[in-house]
């Protein structure tokens, strides 16, 4: 049987931590608990269930943190948690069994993560996949019979184990302001990171958050050589940064290159929202439809689905009050039923 230890790097969780470790009694050997700066009653918390508990002082680096954690750990494996998380009955005694008879040469184990929060900043998937116990000494052995070489990708098994994500709070602003500290060092951030901090603008950010980030995705993430699908997403956040400072010929540059070329949801729907406050609601119709109907989403699953169809009945609703005959007011109510039908057909809740 392998030894679990588990990492966690926590500040100010005392809402939610005791009510993750008993979630998580029996499935580790070692507990250590990184603070980085608590000032409620987190650390008392932790010395309840361990006297592996550290400080650590921070330095708007997650990556530094986790890894003095993992510094730390002396089992065969780590598993790296959040306070925010919760693993049911179910799921305890799924890891306490996977212990039993995990083979040695697995390198890292992934497990479900699962939205169970409204507080969601980046995410657009309900489950999904993450890496969460990795072995701590990584053995390199020789394969293949001829032109053999060191194996260098990790072996990885998906298991079947769910953890619920249960944040009590939105963590958008405070991963906002780590964006902003990595980039003013002059940090690389890799393509992935890019694509979390463009969903995270997408999915939670607020006109202030859009503005905030102008300069970065202006002067340097836009000139930096990044691949094609990296590129539209950074038109994405462009395009709402312009439309939402009004400057509208950056707005329409930035957006009309976007759409020649495999539209997405999210430049359409910016183009929807353009409109409507300009009270140009046919034209608005036109963008919202086809961020609903036409185009895929990149960034913000909503913007293909719950964001175009509230603004459409928003816009129907205008245009049903502006028409100026009973014609007008006929056809467009025949519309506005229509839309409200292919709505409900997709189980879209009104906003």
């Amino acid at each position: 049987m392998i030894s679990i230890s588990m990492c966690m790097i926590v500040k100010n969780e005392q809402d939610v931590l005791k009510r993750c470790l008993d979630s998580y009694a029996g499935t580790y050997d070692e507990l250590i608990i990184v603070d980085t700066g608590s000032t409620d009653n987190t650390k008392d918390i932790a010395y309840e269930y361990t006297d592996k508990v550290y400080d650590f002082e921070w330095c708007d680096d997650f990556s530094k943190a986790r890894n003095f954690a993992f510094s730390k750990a002396e089992c065969d494996y780590i598993f790296s948690a959040d306070a925010d998380e919760e693993l049911d009955i179910y799921n305890n005694k799924a890891l306490r069994d996977l212990k039993s008879i995990l083979l040695p040469e697995i390198d890292i184990v992934q497990m479900y993560y699962v939205n169970a929060s409204a507080f969601n900043s980046v995410y657009n998937a309900k489950k999904e996949l993450r890496p969460k116990l990795f072995r701590r000494l990584r053995t390199f052995t020789w394969i293949s019979p001829i032109h053999e070489t060191i194996r260098l990708e990790p072996l990885v098994y998906d298991s079947d184990i769910e953890i619920l994500h249960k944040p009590v709070s939105d963590h958008s602003k405070r991963d906002f302001k780590t964006y902003l500290k990595a980039f003013e060092c002059g940090t690389h951030i890799e393509d992935y990171v890019v694509t979390m901090l463009c969903k995270e603008l997408f999915i939670s950010g607020e006109d202030t958050d859009f503005l905030m980030f102008k300069d970065i995705f202006e002067n340097i993430l836009a000139k930096e050589e990044r691949n094609a699908d990296i590129t539209k997403e950074l038109d994405c956040i462009l395009s709402r940064i312009y439309q939402i400072s009004g400057n509208y010929d950056q707005f329409f540059k930035t957006a009309l290159r976007a759409v020649a070329n495999e539209p997405c949801s999210e430049i359409c729907l910016t183009l929807g929202m353009f409109y409507m406050d300009r009270q140009d609601y046919e034209e608005a119709v036109m963008w919202l439809y086809n961020a609903a109907y036409e185009t895929q989403s990149i960034l913000d699953i909503t913007s293909s689905t719950s964001k175009p169809f509230s603004l459409l009945g928003k816009c129907y609703a205008k245009l049903a009050a502006l028409a100026s005959d009973i014609n007008e007011i006929t056809r467009l109510s025949d519309i506005s039923s229509d839309y409200y039908a292919k709505a409900a057909a997709c189980q879209i809740p009104e906003e």
